[in-house]
């Protein structure tokens, strides 16, 4: 009886419960498009010489992931992965990274001078860094991806800008 009495309580409330939306085609989820595709890059690598590597980003999850596939080019090792989703529940962009270095950062979508960014602040040994990466000079076959730091979340520095060229 008990038993009977507990599911006629319970099952209003499962039957009202949301299920769970599947898919991704808000205008929101189509934010980050412009960086879909196979990118040949270019950027000054540590002796300030000329380097290559390639990035490839995909869609996938229904259209609700975007997959980066960083590959680094002779000479340079890194090796890495980010994805990269639209939070409903927080209606932000949020990004992880890994890659073979163990490095693990996690950013929260931001806007720097109108551009795409993604940003986060980090704290080691009681002082705070703050970091950012901004997508600049966005065209349908290239763009700029900028590497910041601060310590004061105020003042940034360059420390790496890469070129990507859309591969034809």
């Amino acid at each position: 009886m008990r038993t009977l009495l507990l599911a006629c309580l319970l099952l209003p409330a499962a039957a009202s419960a949301q299920a769970p939306v599947y898919g991704c085609d808000t205008p929101e989820s189509h934010q980050l498009d412009f960086w879909v595709g196979d990118w040949d890059l270019t950027y000054p690598n540590a002796k300030g010489e000329p380097a290559k590597s390639r990035n490839r980003i995909t869609k996938t999850l229904d259209g609700c992931v975007v997959m980066e596939e960083f590959t680094g080019g002779a000479g340079t090792k890194l090796d890495g992965r980010s994805l990269s989703t639209y939070d409903r529940a927080t209606k932000r962009w949020k990004q992880v990274w890994v890659d073979n270095t163990a490095s693990y950062l996690d950013f929260e979508a931001a806007t720097v001078d109108g551009n795409m960014a993604f940003a986060r602040t980090v704290e080691r040994a009681g002082k705070t860094s703050h970091q950012r990466m901004v997508f600049r000079d966005v065209k349908p076959d290239s763009l700029k991806w900028v590497w910041q730091q601060s310590t004061d979340g105020t003042t940034w520095s360059t420390q790496w800008e890469i070129d990507y060229k859309r591969v034809k």
